[in-house]
């Protein structure tokens, strides 16, 4: 499983860990439903890891 640091995503969530968690479950959830991945990566990786990819590379935002 792929590590994404949290000092990148959590810019991009209001400073927020806990909007962070939020936005990054319901993502994962739509992933692992079938919804195609915004990110394209070679390696398999869990729905959450890739949800959290597409936060890091600003494919995900959340709602102010």
């Amino acid at each position: 499983m792929a590590d994404v640091p949290l000092e990148q995503l959590i810019d991009k969530a209001d400073n927020s860990v806990y909007k962070l968690v939020v936005i990054a479950s319901k993502r994962a959830i739509e992933i692992a439903e079938g919804q195609p991945p915004l990110v394209k990566k070679t390696n398999p990786l869990y729905p959450s890891t890739l949800a959290l990819e597409e936060i890091k590379e600003g494919k995900v935002k959340i709602k102010k």
